[in-house]
């Protein structure tokens, strides 16, 4: 069990820094200690195997000995997208019904218009209670994580991982990565997302290593860090990279302490591999998803070196296939859907038997993509067959941004599809057939407040009527013309 293998560790290596942020650490002692009082704090709130624990917070050392405390009474970590708008956190958290909610002052406001009757807001810096419980819990099978995605329906889901999953992803990481407990792992992206809390993070600390916490993401941060702290690995997604590539310190940065970089969330233009290759660092591609808890397909360093853009091949503990639309395997070289199997999948998703049952067939997970593999056996991403937006590494689904679009004044029509950005790799745009008292910046103010800011519309295009399928459905590939080729306005 994770908790187990923290105290573990605790016992042989007590003073070695697990976590790190800014100028203060938590040594592998502190952090079971810690995650001991997490547990005895949940205790003394009521909370039994089984319940939602809910956390709101910029990256913070705090999450991680929370989600140990949960393992140790069986139960289950929410972490929750800071971004989002307080409409939205209180549906997740009604969803999920979350006993409690952790969050740090900066989003105490934010936590208070969110929470939900019948879900209790925890202020962090109360005194921890004595209390005892009777048995820890070691079942892997035990839920751990509960995390929300963007829904294709309009409204996110969440997806149930276990303890046993995420152990599981963390051996995937251990072999991918050669983890050990010599390496310095640098963590820039959001620990609300698997990416940020389990491609690296969470297994660099089941391996005894050390991990350094980055708030959020800033690139004289992530440059001052390399410099001083000499990390042997990170985690980017490519807006990031892109971020990185683009400053002016890119050129002089001391970047050698990296032996390579792990990146995702969505497919890695060839560009910015070439641009850390030319400095020395192999990019390493992992591909999964938020139910695969994520790493499924993923390049080990030499694979990196050897087949840039490629997403690589299974991960150890995973089985990966091509296959139609039957769920027929197809042969290497042709196109077809992406499936995973393995220990890392999700169980379910949390109430909505329907759509696990759609996503899950015959212990095959549907991921949705579009990849083929070469006579080599690596697998490459070739599309998308679900209409998701991938903004900046963030997962945008229409249907949740058409939602609100359509309950705008002066909207008749409209649908919400990406347009190719330089900078964020896209960004969703809504097409719009205008109604009576129709008024294009008050239709962009009508996001404001409703949900985060990543997923509003940058840009509104109007025209006299959607492009559909004989069927009736918007065509996807129209709607896309129609907002690349309208002039971006601000």
């Amino acid at each position: 069990m994770i908790w187990q293998a923290i105290d573990d560790l605790a016992r042989r290596q007590p003073d070695r820094p697990a976590l790190r942020i800014a100028d203060a650490f938590v040594d592998y002692d502190g952090l079971a200690q810690q995650a001991a009082a997490f547990a005895s704090m949940l205790a003394a709130q009521g909370v039994q195997p089984g319940d939602r624990v809910a956390w709101l917070a910029q990256n913070d050392p705090a999450q991680l000995p929370l989600l140990l405390g949960c393992a140790r009474l069986g139960a289950i970590l929410l972490p929750l997208n800071w971004r989002l708008a307080a409409p939205e956190l209180r549906f997740i958290l009604e969803d999920a019904g979350a006993r409690l909610l952790f969050a740090l002052p900066p989003f105490q406001a934010l936590a208070t218009a969110a929470v939900p009757s019948g879900c209790h807001l925890v202020d962090l810096d109360a005194p921890v209670p004595g209390y005892g419980w009777e048995g820890l819990r070691d079942d892997p099978e035990d839920p751990l994580l509960l995390v929300y995605t963007s829904g294709t329906t309009g409204r996110p889901k969440g997806a149930l991982l276990t303890a046993g999953a995420l152990v599981a992803n963390a051996e995937n990481a251990r072999v991918v990565f050669g983890l050990t407990e010599a390496d310095r792992v640098l963590t820039v992206l959001p620990l609300f997302h698997v990416g940020g809390l389990n491609i690296q993070t969470l297994p660099a600390l089941l391996a005894g290593a050390e991990v350094l916490l980055l708030s959020h993401v800033d690139p004289d941060a992530f440059f001052d860090a390399c410099a001083a702290w000499r990390p042997t690995l990170t985690l980017l997604v490519p807006a990031v990279m892109r971020m990185l590539v683009g400053h002016s310190r890119w050129a002089t940065a001391d970047l050698s302490s990296l032996r390579a970089i792990g990146a995702g969330s969505s497919d890695v233009p060839l560009d910015l591999i070439e641009a850390f290759h030319a400095r020395g660092i192999p990019v390493q591609q992992v591909y999964g998803a938020t139910e695969t808890a994520p790493i499924a397909i993923a390049q080990t360093r030499e694979e990196a070196l050897a087949a840039p853009g490629s997403i690589g091949r299974p991960a150890p503990l995973c089985e990966a296939r091509i296959q139609d639309a039957a769920g027929i395997p197809l042969p290497p070289g042709e196109a077809g859907e992406i499936a995973i199997r393995g220990p890392n999948l999700l169980r379910e998703y949390w109430q909505a038997p329907e759509a696990t049952a759609e996503a899950l067939q015959d212990g095959w997970f549907r991921t949705g993509d579009v990849g083929h593999v070469d006579a080599a056996g690596r697998f490459w991403f070739t599309d998308r067959l679900k209409h998701v937006i991938i903004s900046g590494g963030e997962n945008i689904y229409p249907a949740e941004v058409e939602r609100v679009l359509l309950a705008a004044p002066g909207v008749a029509e409209g649908a919400v599809c990406g347009r190719p950005d330089g900078r964020w790799g896209e960004v969703p745009v809504a097409v719009v057939v205008p109604g009576p008292g129709f008024d294009r910046d008050a239709v962009l103010r009508h996001f404001e407040g409703r949900i985060a800011r990543f997923k509003q519309p940058r840009d509104l295009v109007t025209v006299p009527v959607l492009p559909r399928t004989a069927l009736g459905k918007v065509e996807l590939g129209a709607l896309r013309a129609l907002a690349k080729a309208s002039p971006e306005r601000g």
